[in-house]
This record gives C-alpha cells, sequence and structure tokens, in this order.
C-alpha cells in the first residue's frame, strides 16, 4: 500500500512540475504570443507537428514525421545530453532564445524554443515537447549585439558537444585512424589503430608514418595533387608492419584537412586490416589454379614448374622447390624409403629476388632423411614451417639462403596414403610468423598431387606394358581403343582411325561419348560405369559416328585395367558388324524365299492313321549341329555369298543323310538337325560331317568349324504332316544341350548313346554336366571307328 502512495505521489509531484513549466513559458509578460508545437520521441525523431512549424526550420522540407529533428533544426545538434535528461525527467525545462532564421526569399524570423519532457509509463514512450514561440516582433527590437552574442554562446556549446561526440565516436571505431601532419609526424592515433599495430599512442605520436606504412611517400607526394589524392586514395590497399614487423594489408582511405594557412594540412587515414581476406583469397586463387594445372597437365613432368609457380605467385613467395628420391617420381617409390637420398629435381622463382647462387647449391644438394627442411619433412610425413632459415641448422643451406637474402619457409609431403613420393618447399623474402591454415591446405594440396602422379604413374605404366603388343594391335582388323577414366582417349589402333577417319589431332581433344551414337549414347554410358567397377562386358554393341557422319555398328567387349586396385583406363576390341547386320537381314530374307528347301516331311513307313500310330515308341538318336564361324564370316562377305555356302554346306551334309538313310528334322539358322533309328549310323555321320566342313574350308578358304552333340531316347509319334522340334521335346533338348555345351571340333554324346556305340566306336569319358529336369548327366567325346 505503501508502495502504491509513493507512486501516486510520485505521478501527481510530475505532473505538479509540468504545469509549472507550461505557466512560466505562457504567462511571462510579453507581446500577444503565438507558438507552434513538436513533439519527438526518444530517437529525437519527429512523431507530431504543428500546421506551421516548418517556417521555423532552417531545413522546412526535413520537417516530416520520424525525420531527426537535428536535420530541420540544427540548433539541436549538441544538445543531446540535455535533451536526454529532460526525457528522464532530471530537468524540467530548456530554453533557446532569440534563434533567427534568415532567408534570402522570406522575411526574417526569430523564435524562442521551449523543451519540456513527457513522461510516461512505459520508457520508450516518454516525448519531447518542442514549443516554439515566434518573437520575430519582440527580437527587432533588441540589440544585434545581445543576439550576437547569444549565437555565438550556442555555437560554442554546438562545436564542443560536436567535437565530444566525434571524440568519443573516435575512439570506439572499428577501424583505425590516423592523423598526421603533411610531413607524415603522426599526430593522432585512435585505440583500434594502436591494437592493430601493437604500439601505445605514446610511442605513435610525433612518430613518422613510415613506422607502420612502407610507401608513406607516395601519400606525401599525392598530398600536393589534390585531383590525384582523390581519385587514387580512396580504399587504396597499402602494405604495412606492426611492432612485431609482421607484414599486414590495410585498406585506407585517406582525405586532406585544409587549413587557412598553405602548408599546414593534416591527412586522416582509416584503415581496415584485410590481411586475412587477402589470404583467403590467394588460397582460394591457388587451389583453383592447381586444380586447373593437374586436370590439363599431360605428364608429371608437364605439371610440377606449373604448380611451384601457382603456389608462389597466388600465395606470395618467392622460391619454389621439388624435392624427390627418383628422378622425377616417374617410377614408383620403394615402400621403404626410410633411407632415401632426396635430391632437388625442379625450382622455379620470382624475377624479383636474385638467387642464382642458392639454385646452383641446391641443384648440388643432396639430403637423407631428417636432414634439412626436405629432410624433416620426409620423415615426420607432415607440414614443416620456419620463420627465419637464417636460425635453421641446414649447414648447406642456411647461409646460402640468407645470402640471397631468402627468410621464411614452408613444405609439405607429397603423401599417398602412407607412401610418401616428393616433398615441396617455398621461401619468402620476409620473416613470417607460422601460418597453421596455409599448412592445413597445402595437406590437401600434396594429397591432390599425389592422386594425379599415381594416376600417371598409373597410365605411363600401362602405356609401357601395352607397347609389346602395339604392332600386333595395329594391324589387327579388329577397332582397338584404350580410354582414360574420363572418357579420353589414349591409344586407337590403325584399323580404328581408317574405319572411323579422324585423324590423331582430333582423337587427342577427343571423348568416346562424343562419337557414341544418340541411339547407343545412355545405353554406352551405362555400359562405361559397369566396366570402372570391374565387370567384364562381352558381345555389347554400339554405334560410332565416322568424321563423314555414316554410323558404324559394331560389337565387342570391354574390360578395364586396374592398377592398385584403381581404375585407370578401359579397353576394347569391336569388331565391324555393319555388313554383317545387313546380310543378316539379307539372309532372314534369303531363308524365307528358301524355307520349302529346308523342311522335311515325316518318313513313308510313318504315313499312317492318328489312331495307328497314337502310342507307338520308337528308339531315336538325335543329331544337333551348329556351324561355328558363320557369324564373324558374315562380316566379310555379302549376304548372297554367305547363302551360297550354307546352301554348301547342307547340301553336302543332306548328301551324307541320304548316304546312311537318316531324316532331316530341320535347319534353324546355322543349325542342322538330323534324327535316325539307327544310332551306329548317326554317328558315322557325324564323323563325316567334321571330314566335309574341312574339305569345304580347303575349297572356300575358310576357316569354318562344326560342333556336334548326339542324344538317343524312345519317343512317340505325334504328328502326320513333318518332324518339328516340338514333336520331338526332351530328345532334341538335351542334344541341343550336348552341342552348346561341347567343344568346337567335337561330338559330345550322352551316357545313352554312349551305351549304343561303345562296342564299334572308340569314346573317352567326357564328365558331368548339369541340364534341367535331367539334374547331372554323364558325357562323352565320340573320337571314331575302332
Amino acid at each position: 500500500m505503501n508502495s502504491a502512495l509513493q507512486d501516486d505521489s510520485s505521478a501527481y509531484s510530475h505532473t505538479t512540475m509540468k504545469y509549472q513549466v507550461l505557466d512560466r513559458i505562457f504567462n511571462k509578460s510579453s507581446f500577444p504570443r503565438k507558438f507552434e508545437r513538436l513533439e519527438l520521441d526518444e530517437h529525437l525523431r519527429i512523431v507530431e507537428l504543428s500546421e506551421q512549424v516548418q517556417r521555423f526550420a532552417d531545413r522546412p522540407e526535413e520537417v516530416v514525421l520520424l525525420k531527426d529533428i537535428r536535420l530541420s533544426f540544427p540548433e539541436f545538434i549538441g544538445l543531446e545530453d540535455i535533451l536526454k535528461d529532460i526525457l528522464q525527467g532530471e530537468q524540467e525545462l530548456f530554453e533557446l532564445e532569440g534563434i533567427g532564421r534568415c532567408s534570402e526569399n522570406q522575411a526574417d524570423v526569430y523564435m524562442n524554443i521551449y523543451i519540456i519532457g513527457e513522461q510516461r509509463e512505459i520508457k520508450s514512450e516518454s516525448r519531447l515537447i518542442i514549443l516554439i514561440e515566434d518573437i520575430t516582433e519582440t527580437m527587432a527590437l533588441k540589440q544585434k549585439l545581445a543576439q550576437r552574442a547569444n549565437e555565438a554562446n550556442l555555437l560554442s556549446n554546438a562545436l564542443m558537444a560536436y567535437k565530444n561526440y566525434m571524440d568519443q565516436v573516435i575512439t570506439t571505431m572499428a577501424d583505425a585512424l590516423l592523423v598526421t601532419s603533411n610531413a607524415g609526424k603522426i599526430k593522432k592515433a585512435n585505440f583500434a589503430a594502436q591494437k592493430l599495430f601493437g604500439f601505445s599512442e605514446t610511442e605513435l605520436i610525433g612518430q613518422s608514418i613510415s613506422l607502420i606504412i612502407d610507401d608513406h611517400q607516395l601519400v606525401q607526394n599525392a598530398v600536393r595533387q589534390n585531383i590525384l589524392f582523390q581519385h587514387y586514395f580512396q580504399n587504396i590497399e597499402v602494405v604495412c608492419r606492426n611492432k612485431r614487423q609482421d607484414k599486414l594489408l590495410i585498406a585506407f582511405s585517406c582525405s586532406v584537412i585544409h587549413r587557412k594557412i598553405e602548408g599546414l594540412e593534416d591527412i586522416v587515414y582509416i584503415g581496415r586490416d584485410i590481411t586475412t581476406r587477402q589470404r583467403r583469397e590467394q588460397r582460394i586463387c591457388a587451389q583453383y589454379a592447381i586444380t586447373q594445372i593437374l586436370s590439363e597437365s599431360q605428364s608429371i613432368k608437364q605439371a610440377m614448374p606449373k604448380i611451384l609457380q601457382a603456389i608462389c605467385q597466388t600465395l606470395g613467395w618467392d622460391l619454389g622447390e621439388l624435392w624427390t628420391p627418383t628422378e622425377y617420381i616417374t617410377r614408383r617409390v620403394q615402400q621403404d624409403s626410410s633411407n632415401a637420398v632426396l635430391r632437388c629435381v625442379e625450382i622455379w622463382s620470382s624475377r624479383v629476388v636474385s638467387v642464382r647462387e642458392f639454385k646452383a647449391i641446391t641443384w648440388q644438394t643432396t639430403y637423407n632423411s631428417g636432414v634439412g627442411l626436405p629432410g624433416k619433412i620426409w620423415v615426420r610425413r607432415s607440414p614443416c614451417w620456419i620463420k627465419d632459415i637464417a636460425d635453421d641448422h641446414d649447414l648447406q643451406r642456411s647461409q646460402p639462403a640468407a645470402t640471397a637474402g631468402l627468410h621464411a619457409a614452408f613444405g609439405f609431403p607429397i603423401l599417398d596414403e602412407s607412401k610418401i613420393l616428393g616433398v615441396m618447399t617455398f621461401f619468402s623474402r620476409e620473416a613470417q610468423p607460422k601460418d597453421v591454415e596455409l599448412l592445413q591446405m597445402m595437406v590437401s594440396v600434396g594429397s591432390q598431387i599425389s592422386h594425379f602422379i599415381k594416376r600417371k604413374q598409373a597410365e605411363a605404366a600401362l602405356i609401357e606394358s601395352e607397347e609389346q603388343y602395339r604392332d600386333l594391335l595395329e594391324n589387327a582388323n579388329d577397332l582397338i581403343q584404350s580410354v582414360n577414366v574420363y572418357g579420353r582417349f589414349l591409344y586407337v589402333n590403325d584399323a580404328w582411325r581408317n574405319t572411323l577417319k579422324y585423324s590423331e589431332a582430333e582423337i587427342a581433344n577427343m571423348n568416346v561419348f562424343e562419337i557414341i551414337h544418340s541411339d547407343f549414347k545412355t545405353q554406352s554410358r551405362q555400359q562405361f560405369y559397369r566396366a570402372m567397377l570391374g565387370e567384364k562386358l562381352e558381345q555389347l554393341q554400339t554405334a560410332f559416328i565416322t568424321k563423314d557422319g555414316q554410323t558404324i555398328y559394331l560389337e565387342g567387349n570391354i574390360n578395364c585395367k586396374f592398377v592398385e586396385g584403381k581404375p585407370v583406363a578401359t579397353r576394347g576390341i569391336f569388331r565391324n558388324i555393319t555388313r554383317r547386320l545387313a546380310a543378316e537381314t539379307a539372309l532372314r530374307q534369303q531363308q524365307e524365299q528358301t524355307e520349302h528347301l529346308t523342311q522335311n516331311i515325316l518318313p513313308s513307313d510313318l504315313q499312317q492313321q492318328p489312331e495307328s500310330i497314337t502310342g507307338d515308341l520308337r528308339e531315336v538318336t538325335v543329331l544337333v549341329a551348329d556351324i561355328v564361324g558363320l557369324t564373324e564370316m558374315a562380316a566379310d562377305v555379302s549376304a548372297m555369298q554367305l547363302v551360297n555356302v550354307l546352301n554348301s554346306i547342307f547340301a553336302a551334309f543332306d548328301r551324307l543323310m541320304a548316304k546312311y538313310s537318316l531324316e532331316k528334322i530341320k535347319t534353324v539358322g546355322d543349325a542342322y538337325i538330323v534324327m535316325g533309328s539307327h544310332a551306329p549310323a548317326i554317328a558315322q555321320m557325324a564323323i563325316d560331317m567334321q571330314t566335309a566342313i574341312a574339305i569345304l574350308n580347303v575349297e572356300n578358304r575358310q576357316s569354318l568349324n562344326i560342333r556336334i552333340g548326339i542324344h538317343s531316347s524312345l519317343v512317340v509319334a505325334i504328328s502326320l504332316e513333318k518332324f518339328t522340334h516340338d514333336t520331338w521335346g526332351d530328345t532334341i533338348n538335351i542334344a541341343s544341350i550336348m552341342q552348346s555345351q561341347g567343344f568346337t571340333g567335337k561330338i559330345q554324346v550322352t551316357a545313352e548313346t554312349y551305351q549304343r556305340l561303345r562296342h564299334k566306336f572308340v569314346l573317352e569319358k567326357c564328365g558331368e554336366i548339369a541340364v534341367k529336369g535331367e539334374g547331372k548327366m554323364t558325357t562323352y567325346l565320340l573320337i571314331g571307328r575302332k
């Protein structure tokens, strides 16, 4: 209850005080009085205004709601503390008397300004009430001297407040601020400048700006050319030094404070440290440059000097070296490298340093493991930093490096998992503190370089291993190609070039997917990726586009070359099947025309009424033969030639069939199916078929072969018109399996046939094969007659 009484008492007291202040303002004895009104929030922004208040403003257009009062009434500049006290209730009233507004276009206006506070329960809603009294008539009666004295006093207060305000801004600003004379003597340094450069204010005041800025003379000269200064010295990047002599990159904006007496100008420097930003940008540029070099370089020796140059130029180092235990990392380093002897195989240096003698010593220097900067990195397998090489205990090169003006140094290993391939070292003319982020980046760069080296070594090993086969490949009729993991051609043979008609230069810049026909592109990409995963692809088909726009259809095999478990290249061998596909089409058309030549009717002894043969069991032996080599032959001969050869073969087989009184069931493509009730006759025909193929090869200069399978069993006659494949069911199927799983140039028979032939023919046991629906079946090879 007491608290409530106190609050009421406080509110009453404030209200009473407010009315007293208003009474003092409005009850002054004077001429009839006119007032205009403004209401401000805690940020001195206008939240309410009367109708005629603009005519009292210095800038009437700025008398707008939510605008800062100081923009339109400059009298409020410097009164911020007073206004704050009034707003918080610590001061009742503030008056500005005798303020005039002079204008060329309007009559002079004079005013008194009264400022009172209006406190509310929520502090942020408290308001400043600005009452502006028009005293133009009154002031006209006052002496001009009193008016000028009052204005001078107000101006003095404003300037002092502004000075305090600016001093506070300068002290608290995050950017470094330095003020010097035109001779370069430091007159003022804010706290941020002291912290940035590591000097106290006492150590800086009176010193030359050259204490911290390397090229200070450039700025001094520019003071005398104001136009040049304004153009070139806004946000200029300048190399500076801190108290420890570390290099800093500062972005300065400079301006000149002119004075009435010429030659007494001051120079203001406002600077921001951009060293970290510059280093980050340099590292991004270095990483991009290295990646581009590795992607474009054709060899290790081509890439290494470019990488040294890129690191030096993008990161601001003066000399780079590559150390290896081998001639040029062209061969794989042995697993045991603890006793390696390192020698420099590559050096790059900038033109701003004279290091001829140092480079001559380096070329002749070798390091054992653990000795010198390269040797230490080799043993530790981690980056190393030396702030000043003069302090290092390298007896061979510390002194020559210091003589050449080199100081800071760092290096990193080129690591491939646990193996180290080489070491890169770099030198700078400046002594530099350890940069942990740079070393971390170089670990990644070393790994990136090692992957490139291993890939190039693998490609070189692949090319070397394939050299011994090059003559064979060049003379082959098949199209042979080798493509790296990016789809770039590593090798194509003469047949490939002659068929597709691309030049060596075009092939070197070509990706394999650029010449694949659009209908095969998606399928070919999938096959390429499958091969990269280790799958061996056989009998796949694709189509290439020749230089003159023709489509060439190919069939062949693809596999991938792996080195240490990583894919390095795919190898493909393709045969041009364009003519074969056309021949097969023609062959199908020819077969349709000659189908009646390949059909057979049933033997005469089976021509009977259905009711008399249904269920008759007959012992038959079925022979299935397949001509091997016709598919390859189709790519080299015309369709009619292929049909003629096939007809010659089948005619010879037909003569053998008639000779042994057998029946032909059907020909399916290049397969020939015969049946008979006498197994020895079938066996003898099979032997004679091998002889017939050999004779035809001599006559036609071909290299065809035959694969034969035979099976014997009991069958049921179920058709009157002809024997078909379906009529003999499992018998033909098993004979076909004997053929398809047999050997080229051999005759494979089942155990059932073996029992019928073993007394008159020579047979050898072959083994067991799995037959669907029959389980494992023992097979034999028919050699000949006894």
